[in-house]
């Protein structure tokens, strides 16, 4: 099966932020299913997140969703410890 990969970069206010959303979104890269490798890293205000995928496409779609719906999850959090 080929591989399929794709990045995500977020853009945040300030490196603190992004660095934040990336230490609460590392313990699901590390429960990541077997053929799918996840990795992320801060550079500047940006978190960039590089999914490969070795599974059918919907692996990594399925994958991309649950792994924004964390990345929103930290958000509101950092919201709500900002306020």
């Amino acid at each position: 099966m080929p591989e399929a990969s794709t990045t995500i970069d977020i853009h945040y206010e300030d490196s603190k932020t992004a660095r934040s959303i990336m230490e609460a979104i590392a313990p699901d890269n590390l429960d990541a299913p077997e053929g799918i490798d996840i990795n992320a890293k801060v550079d500047g205000n940006t978190l960039k997140i590089s999914i490969t995928c070795s599974r059918d496409i919907g692996s990594l779609l399925s994958t991309v969703d649950d792994l924004l719906s964390c990345v929103q999850a930290a958000e509101r959090a950092i919201d709500e410890i900002e306020i």
